[in-house]
C-alpha cells in the first residue's frame, strides 16, 4: 500500500452564495474551457457549518452567469496487492476476447504501447502509441489492451459499448500505464469518458507533474450510463491551483448528460486539492451509482461526496481518512429531479480520523440507510444525519491499522485485532475487496475496503 503521510487539513466553515452554474465537482462559480454542451444556470445551497455544496463535475463545461442564491435547505504508486498485478487488472478481460467468443459474442482487441504509432493497426505486433488513437477506433465489444508506459493525457472517449459488448480500456499491468499531463494541457481532466457501457480499470492517474496549459482539476470524468471505473490510482489532481469555487474530484460521476448507473470499484485516491480548500472532492456522484471497496485519503474536502440528482446510491466498504469530510450523502442544486437523496446505503465504511465524518446534507430523504460502519475521531463529529434517522451496527473504536498512518506510507490494511473484523454485514457487499481477495461469509466480511 502507499504509505503518504496523512496531513492534518486545516479548514473553515465557509457559507455560499453563488452566481450562475458550477462546475461539477466544485461548489459554484469559475469560468472554463468552452462548453460541449449548453448549461442552464443554477445555484448553490448553503449549510451552515457543514461542507460547500459540490457542484456538476463536467469539467470542459463554461459556468454562465446567473442571478446569486442561497438556499436555507441546504507519490508514489501504492504497491499493488498479493496478486501479480497484471492478474489482478486483466481479471474479467482475457486477452484477444477469449471470454467474449466463449460466450459467443463477437469481440476484438485493440493494443497500446510506447513502442507503437498511431499510423499502426492497433493490433498486438502493430500496436497504437495513444489512448486518443485506440478511442477513436474503439466499437462495441472491443477490448483496448494498453502497456506500461507513460501516456499523455485530456483523454477523451465517448464511443458507446452495449450490454452484450462492451468497450474496455484496460492497463495490462495494475497502475502499469501511467497517465499524465501533456506538454500543453488543454483540458481540465485526465480522462472523459461520455461513452455507455464502457470499463476504465487499472490505470494510473498522475497530475502532479504539471507542465503547461490548463492544470487539471479532475482525474476520471464520467458522464455515461452502465460504466465501470475500477483498480485506477488518481491521485495529485487539482494541486498547485488556487482554490475556487470551480472545484475539482479526482473521480467524478455526473447525472447532467443523463449517466446513470456507474460502479466506482477499487480504486485509490489520495492527494487531490490544495489543503484546506473546501470545492475539491474525491470521488463524487450526481446520479445513481455504486461506490464499493475504494481507498480514498487526503483530500482536500469529502473522501466520498453525493449531491444534485444522487440518490439510489450504494456506498459499501470503503476505507476513507485524512480529509476534511469523510462521506457527504446530500442533494441539491438539481438537474432533472426535485429530489431529495433518498434510498442511499451506506454500510461497512471506515471513516476516521476526518474532521467531520459522514454527514447529510441539503435534500435527504426518510428512506436513507447506515449500517456496519467504523466511525471515530473525526474531529468535529462523527455524524450528522436528518430526518430522525439513525446509524446501527456502528464500531466507535479505532480501526487498527495494519502499519503507522503517520509515517511516510501508510498501510490501510487490517491488524489481526481490528474491531473491523467480522462486523461487517454482507448486504451490498462485493464479493472481493481492494486487492481482489475474496470475502469470506464464514469467517465474516470486514468493515472497510480490506478483507483480513
Amino acid at each position: 500500500m502507499s504509505k503518504i503521510a496523512l496531513i492534518t487539513l486545516e479548514h473553515r466553515a465557509v457559507s455560499l452564495a453563488c452566481s450562475g452554474f458550477a462546475l461539477l465537482l466544485g461548489a459554484c462559480g469559475g469560468g472554463g474551457e468552452p462548453a460541449r454542451a449548453p448549461v442552464p444556470a443554477q445555484a448553490a445551497v448553503s449549510v451552515a457549518g457543514a461542507t460547500p455544496a459540490a457542484q456538476a463535475a463536467d469539467p470542459a463545461r463554461a459556468d454562465p452567469a446567473g442571478a446569486a442564491r442561497t438556499d436555507a435547505a441546504g507519490t508514489d504508486a501504492a504497491q499493488a496487492a498479493e496478486e501479480a498485478p497484471g492478474a489482478f487488472a486483466m481479471a474479467g478481460y482475457a486477452p484477444e476476447d477469449e471470454q467474449a467468443r466463449a460466450a459467443g459474442r463477437q469481440g476484438s482487441a485493440l493494443y497500446v504501447s510506447p513502442r507503437g504509432s498511431d499510423d499502426n493497426p492497433g493490433t498486438g505486433a502493430w500496436p497504437f502509441r495513444t489512448l486518443a488513437r485506440a478511442a477513436r477506433a474503439a466499437a462495441p465489444g472491443v477490448t483496448v489492451y494498453v502497456a506500461p508506459g507513460t501516456y499523455s493525457g485530456g483523454i477523451q472517449t465517448s464511443a458507446s459499448g452495449r450490454p452484450d459488448a462492451r468497450i474496455a480500456f484496460v492497463s495490462t499491468e495494475r497502475w502499469g500505464a501511467r497517465i499524465v499531463p501533456p506538454e500543453r494541457s488543454d483540458t481540465k481532466a485526465a480522462w472523459d469518458n461520455r461513452g455507455d457501457y464502457v470499463d476504465i480499470v487499472g490505470f494510473d492517474i498522475d497530475g502532479g507533474n504539471h507542465l503547461g496549459g490548463i492544470r487539471w482539476s479532475t482525474g476520471i470524468y464520467n458522464a455515461g450510463s452502465y460504466d465501470t471505473l475500477r483498480s485506477n490510482h488518481v491521485h495529485h489532481i487539482a494541486q498547485g491551483v488556487a482554490c475556487s469555487s470551480a472545484g475539482g474530484a479526482a473521480i467524478g460521476v455526473d447525472g447532467y448528460y443523463r449517466g446513470v448507473q456507474a460502479q466506482v470499484l477499487a480504486n485509490l485516491v489520495h492527494d487531490i486539492g490544495p489543503a484546506g480548500c473546501r470545492f475539491v472532492q474525491g470521488i463524487y456522484v450526481s446520479t445513481t451509482a455504486k461506490v464499493k471497496n475504494n481507498v480514498v485519503y487526503r483530500v482536500a474536502e469529502a473522501g466520498i461526496h453525493l449531491w444534485h440528482d444522487a440518490h439510489d446510491v450504494v456506498v459499501t466498504n470503503n476505507t476513507v481518512t485524512g480529509s476534511n469530510t469523510g462521506i457527504v450523502v446530500g442533494g441539491g442544486d438539481f438537474y432533472y429531479t426535485s429530489g431529495p437523496n433518498d434510498h442511499t446505503a451506506v454500510y461497512n465504511n471506515i471513516v476516521y480520523d476526518n474532521r467531520m465524518g459522514i454527514s447529510e446534507q441539503g435534500r435527504t430523504g426518510h428512506n436513507n440507510s447506515y449500517r456496519n460502519n467504523l466511525v471515530y475521531k473525526n474531529s468535529s463529529y462523527d455524524w450528522h444525519l436528518k430526518n430522525g434517522l439513525t446509524h446501527s451496527g456502528t464500531v466507535s473504536s479505532a480501526p487498527l491499522f495494519a502499519g503507522d498512518t503517520d509515517v511516510a506510507l501508510p498501510n490501510f490494511s487490517l491488524s489481526p485485532g481490528s474491531p473491523a473484523i467480522g462486523r461487517a454485514t454482507p448486504v451490498h457487499a462485493a464479493a472481493t475487496d481492494f486487492n481482489g481477495r475474496p470475502r469470506n461469509v464464514f469467517s465474516g466480511f470486514d468493515i472497510g475496503a480490506y478483507q483480513h
